[in-house]
């Protein structure tokens, strides 16, 4: 009997903390394999500084999809909002109004994207990649198809981006401090819960009185604040903005950090420090490959494979809930 208790609880705790026990193992495996060169603090602050920007989307996108919902557009929006941060910040302006621009269009195109998903009842993928695709055109119409640059001498805007506050690369306090306020709202608030309960049962948390319709739009405001902020990281590291390479495929890095993080593809269920643990195993692979000298174009394979795997464990955990 007490054999079965041990494995029952064996089985929670693996279950609520599986992708933490992958993050060490998977420390551990690229130490070894390096012979310690990816576990010295230089390579584990770049890795942390990378995952930042991915993370912070992720962090917004988890909301959206514990809802049922989808957002394809993260990646081009970044690049259209941080367009406006750098031609605002190049022209001069106090750095407040760039942020607060760039912040509050993300939000704005967040807030598009749900009420067209609410209101006229098409499926998210499709608004939100119609929505991705207009966005990137008109970046590459405002930059006219280059590379724009900002203000480089503007070392304040640099150190957002590429700055530290002792050891610590400041984009991952960002992050950091942005996954504490996400988590108490997630569990600690009614909007939360609210989420939730529309992400396990969408008509069950209508007929409990809960306006499904104003919840969705409000996750999709939320990735897109997350987006935009993420907007902010970007764009202070390069003070510049590419209306082609910037943000590309970023909107799929960060859904596949939320599923390998434990959250549901179909909603209902998740976690922020899931989401996390998991964008910085997105750069643990990045940075193995460069290390072990594995083509950079089989990037895309790995992440199919770890998305594969991630909604594959998460499939088997709930059916054995």
């Amino acid at each position: 009997m007490s054999a079965e208790k041990g494995q029952s609880r064996f089985g929670r705790i693996w279950s609520n903390y599986r992708i933490v026990f992958v993050f060490v193992i998977f420390y551990i495996v690229c130490t070894l394999l390096t012979h310690g060169k990816f576990g010295t603090w230089n390579n584990m602050s770049t890795i942390l500084r990378n995952a930042s920007t991915i993370g912070v989307i992720a962090l917004g996108m988890t909301f959206v999809i514990i809802a049922g919902g989808m957002d394809l557009s993260s990646g081009p929006v970044l690049a259209c909002v941080g367009s406006i941060f750098i031609f605002l910040q190049g022209a001069g302006y106090p750095l407040a109004l760039p942020v607060l621009a760039c912040i509050g269009a993300a939000i704005g195109i967040g807030l598009v994207n749900g009420l067209i998903i609410t209101k006229a009842k098409i499926p998210p993928f499709i608004v939100t990649l119609a929505i991705g695709i207009i966005a990137r055109s008109v970046t590459t119409f405002i930059c006219q198809g280059k590379t724009v640059t900002g203000d480089n001498t503007d070392t304040f805007v640099k150190k957002i981006g590429n700055g530290s506050i002792g050891s610590i690369p400041i984009p991952l306090i960002i992050m950091l401090v942005m996954a504490v306020i996400l988590t108490i709202i997630l569990t600690k608030t009614k909007l939360g819960t609210y989420i939730i309960g529309v992400g396990c049962n969408e008509n069950a948390a209508r007929y409990s009185g809960i306006n499904v319709e104003r919840i969705k739009i409000i996750t999709y405001m939320i990735v897109g604040a997350c987006t935009g902020i993420a907007a902010v990281i970007e764009m202070s590291r390069m003070v510049a903005v590419s209306s082609v390479s910037s943000g590309q495929g970023y909107e799929f890095d960060a859904i596949t950090a939320v599923l390998v993080g434990g959250t549901a593809l179909e909603g209902g269920r998740g976690t922020i420090y899931g989401t996390v643990i998991g964008a910085v195993l997105l750069q643990f692979v990045n940075n193995m490959m460069v290390q072990m000298n594995i083509s950079i174009y089989l990037a895309g394979t790995l992440k199919g494979i770890i998305i594969f795997l991630a909604v594959f464990l998460n499939s088997r955990n709930r059916s054995g809930s």
